[in-house]
Formats: C-alpha cells, sequence, structure tokens
C-alpha cells in the first residue's frame, strides 16, 4: 500500500510540473518594466541618411550610440499606415528597430493608425480605410495590427511596449472614432488594437499595452478620460502622458496630476512625451518661459521634469521620453532636439548620465 501510494503522488507531482511546464510554454508572460529612460527617435533614420552628422565634442558618432553612451534604454518609434512624405512606414521602422535593438534598446512601439500625424488636433483615418463602417473598420484594425506585430517578431524586433493610438485624447480614426460622441465605436477599436498585438505575437513575451493621453497636467481631463476606458473593460498596462509646458501648464500641475492617478488606478505611468526648446521659440515673452529657452533652460527643464516623476510616492512612476531629439537641419522642431545646428550635441544629454545602467 505504501509503494503504491508513493507511486500514484509521484505521478501527481509529475503531472502537475508538466501542466505547469506546459502552461508557461502556452502562455508568454509580459514584460517586467524599470524606470525607462527614453527618447523617440522616429526622425533619426531619415536625418542620417540624408547626410545629417550627430556629434559629441566636435566628433561624428552615431545618434544612437550618444544617447546610449547617456543612460538613454528606451527608443520610442511611431508607425504610419501607409505614408506618402514622411519615411515612417513598416519597413523604415523595422530597420531603426534593429539597429536600436542591436544596440541594447528596448522598444516602444507607437501605432498612429493613420497616413501621417495623428494628435489632439487630428485623427484621419488611413485612405484605405476611408468611408468603412465600424464592423469592417474594427476587422481592418485588428488585421493590421496583427500583420505588424507579426513582421516586427519575425524580424527579431519585437517591441517590449506598444501604443495603441498617440494622444487619443480626442478618440482617434475620425469621424467614426470621435469623441466624446464616439466612445463606443471608439472603444471597440482600442480592443481591436490590442487583440492584434495579442494575436500577432506568438509565443514571444507579451508587449506591455499603453494607452496615451495627451496633457499630462489635466486632473479632471485624465480622470474622465481613464474612468470611461475601464467602463469599456479595455484591458492595458501603461498610462502614458504627453508634457509640454507652454500647452499643459507648470510643474506642479503635472505633479498634482501624477499623484491623481498614482491614487486611482493600478497602472504603470510614463511620461512618454516631453521637450523643451534651446532657442527661442514657443514664448513670446521671455518673461513667461519657466526656464529660459537656452541650452542651459533645456537642461534645466529636463533635470526638474525627471526629479518631478522621481519625488513621486509610488512605484507606479515607470519613465520618461524626450520627444523627436534627433532631425534633420532646417526643421522647425530641431529647436526641441538636444543638438544645434552644426549638429553638436547640447548640454541635456547629460541630465541621466548618473543614472546610466551598466
Amino acid at each position: 500500500m505504501k509503494k503504491l501510494m508513493k507511486r500514484i503522488l509521484f505521478t501527481c507531482t509529475t503531472l502537475l510540473v508538466s501542466i505547469s511546464v506546459i502552461a508557461q510554454e502556452s502562455e508568454p508572460s509580459t514584460y517586467q518594466l524599470n524606470y525607462a529612460v527614453g527618447a523617440d527617435l522616429s526622425f533619426l533614420k531619415m536625418a542620417e541618411d540624408s547626410g545629417s552628422v550627430f556629434k559629441e565634442n566636435g566628433m561624428a558618432k552615431p545618434g544612437l550610440d550618444i544617447f546610449r553612451d547617456h543612460g538613454y534604454d528606451w527608443i520610442r518609434l511611431r508607425l504610419f499606415h501607409t505614408p506618402d512624405e514622411l519615411p515612417n512606414d513598416l519597413e523604415y521602422t523595422i530597420e531603426l528597430a534593429k539597429e536600436a535593438k542591436s544596440k541594447g534598446f528596448k522598444f516602444l512601439l507607437d501605432y498612429h493608425y493613420a497616413d501621417s500625424w495623428a494628435d489632439p488636433a487630428k485623427q484621419p483615418v488611413p485612405a484605405a480605410w476611408q468611408g468603412l463602417e465600424l464592423e469592417v473598420l474594427r476587422d481592418s484594425v485588428y488585421e493590421y495590427t496583427k500583420r505588424t506585430i507579426e513582421a516586427f517578431r519575425e524580424a527579431g524586433v519585437m517591441p517590449e511596449m506598444v501604443q495603441i493610438g498617440n494622444e487619443i485624447r480626442v478618440g482617434m480614426m475620425w469621424p467614426i472614432g470621435k469623441l466624446p460622441d464616439g466612445w463606443d465605436a471608439f472603444a471597440e477599436l482600442l480592443k481591436a488594437g490590442i487583440e492584434g498585438v495579442e494575436a500577432g505575437q506568438g509565443q514571444e513575451m507579451r508587449p506591455l499595452i499603453m494607452i496615451h493621453y495627451d496633457n499630462g497636467a489635466d486632473v479632471e481631463g485624465n480622470r474622465y478620460f481613464y474612468d470611461k476606458i475601464l467602463a469599456y473593460n479595455i484591458s492595458f498596462d501603461i498610462i502614458g502622458l504627453s508634457y509640454y509646458p507652454w500647452w499643459h501648464g507648470n510643474l506642479l500641475e503635472l505633479r498634482e496630476n501624477l499623484i491623481s492617478l498614482t491614487e486611482h488606478y493600478e497602472h504603470d505611468i510614463i511620461l512618454v512625451e516631453t521637450a523643451y526648446n534651446w532657442r527661442k521659440s514657443e514664448y513670446q515673452e521671455e518673461e513667461l518661459a519657466p526656464y529660459p529657452e537656452t541650452p542651459e533652460g533645456q537642461k534645466d527643464f529636463l533635470i526638474s521634469v525627471n526629479e518631478t516623476l522621481l519625488n513621486i510616492p509610488s512605484r507606479k512612476i515607470k519613465g520618461i521620453f524626450w520627444w523627436e531629439p534627433a532631425v534633420m537641419e532646417n526643421v522647425v522642431i530641431r529647436s526641441r532636439g538636444i543638438f544645434d545646428d552644426e549638429g553638436n550635441v547640447l548640454p541635456v544629454i547629460d541630465v541621466f548620465n548618473k543614472y546610466k545602467r551598466d
């Protein structure tokens, strides 16, 4: 009898271990996030391919190397559906992601679900999806997301994090998903994108899903938006925010919103876009600028924003990204970048040196 019981126990233990192994193999785990220091470098490859040279200490150096050597460990890349002017299509994005991954960067993929810019002022439907009814549009979002995620996976550059839409406070794919009237349709489109990521990931680790609200200093707006998202049972991992002081308010207002979000939601939070100008640009009257629009003022701004995040008493605050720090010469947003007109890197590059991980 004792021998029989031992055999039964051994068989049950073996079965449980086998089931556990099968479950681990069939249910990919979710990526575990540390504090991210990142940059949206979606134009970097275009700039370097067109002849722009980025320098450190007067010496030419690959742009990705400059960021990596100063503590940046994430790259954010946007994806347009079928761009006719800008370079950010699937092939371009995969190539840039490959280069970044080879240098040790983690990868946040930003779906715009448009052929060009999608932001609070405009959320256009890709030309290929114009006029589609909701059911067909939902299927198109799902299939497109699945297909592109599969392409990244097969190229060996599976993103660790994925944004479903860009700055979608006002919805996306207008007019059908425009808010506030289109909440039902908007929720269906978000779910389709998330399901597409999950279908395309295969056996890879599941990317974290981000939902991105543009105004990082808007307490009431954030609460309304994310409460509605959760009311529709939309499953996501990261609250993404933008913060540009000339549009969104001061650092106290940013702090108040961050505290509110940590108190009301279980989700981690990333400031996924921020920037400041190194030359006069946004403030017509200098006394209105919270920091001088100079190279040193730009650096002081990033130090203050990062310290605001780090001083929030919550482990849910998980990172900061600079928006478009490396673009071609003679582009308006070069003022928000971190290179001067000769391509020399500005003092702001040193902000994260002391946080660099080996």
